[in-house]
């Protein structure tokens, strides 16, 4: 039910992403600005619906099930309008391409355990990691509109890129492992043994006949 300020919250990042995909195709730096406030809001508010739901006890499954979506569709969607406005160079490519393949890794576990009824909490390392890339996102939405004299944008953003990279690699495995764990492994069904006659089994007539004879 949306009935509690940290669901809103939540929700808020998921309504805020059409209205940052459109914002990359308005021309001019005034945008970038407009554009990285509206991304800053919508990633602060991933702090504070998990701050305010533990502080005040509105915890919920559905809060827990959009939670993880709303901060996966946020970062997707800016890394792809990123790229496809080529504010992302080659050499960005490649760290955010391991940010979106751990993503989907970690939702794929998420979802085999959450069958299975095993919770996969959120380890210290990886809310740093989540920290880093939502900053080094914000200095890649603003670019090249504030000039390099003043403060390196870019260079800010990219640096912040590669380290949460390098961060999303050692999470992504410390997920793995934990849910390897927790993965039976299949084992072919064994044949049935035969069934070993009894003592008080009786042969047959037949069987019986054919013993008498010889």
């Amino acid at each position: 039910m949306v009935n509690n300020l940290p669901m809103i919250l939540t929700l808020s990042r998921i309504v805020a992403i059409p209205v940052l995909v459109a914002l990359f195709y308005v021309e001019g730096d005034w945008v970038r600005y407009v554009a990285c406030a509206l991304y800053t809001a919508a990633a602060v508010t991933d702090y504070f619906d998990g701050y305010i739901a533990r502080a005040w006890k509105l915890q919920s499954k559905l809060g827990r099930i959009f939670d993880p979506i709303a901060d996966k569709l946020l970062v997707s969607a800016t890394i792809f309008m990123l790229v496809a406005f080529g504010r992302i160079g080659s050499v960005l490519i490649l760290p955010a391409l391991v940010i979106l393949c751990r993503e989907v890794l970690v939702s794929g576990l998420r979802e085999f355990l959450a069958e299975i009824r095993v919770g996969l909490p959120v380890s210290r390392l990886a809310k740093w990691k989540t920290g880093i890339q939502m900053t080094a996102l914000g200095f890649l939405i603003v670019g090249d509109a504030v000039p390099t004299a003043m403060l390196p944008v870019t260079l800010i953003g990219a640096v912040g890129l590669w380290i949460a990279a390098v961060l999303t690699l050692i999470t992504g495995w410390d997920y793995l492992n934990a849910g390897l764990r927790h993965i039976d492994d299949d084992r072919p069904e064994t044949a049935p043994a035969p069934r070993v006659p009894e003592k008080s089994d009786k042969p047959a007539m037949g069987t019986a006949a054919a013993r008498n004879v010889g």
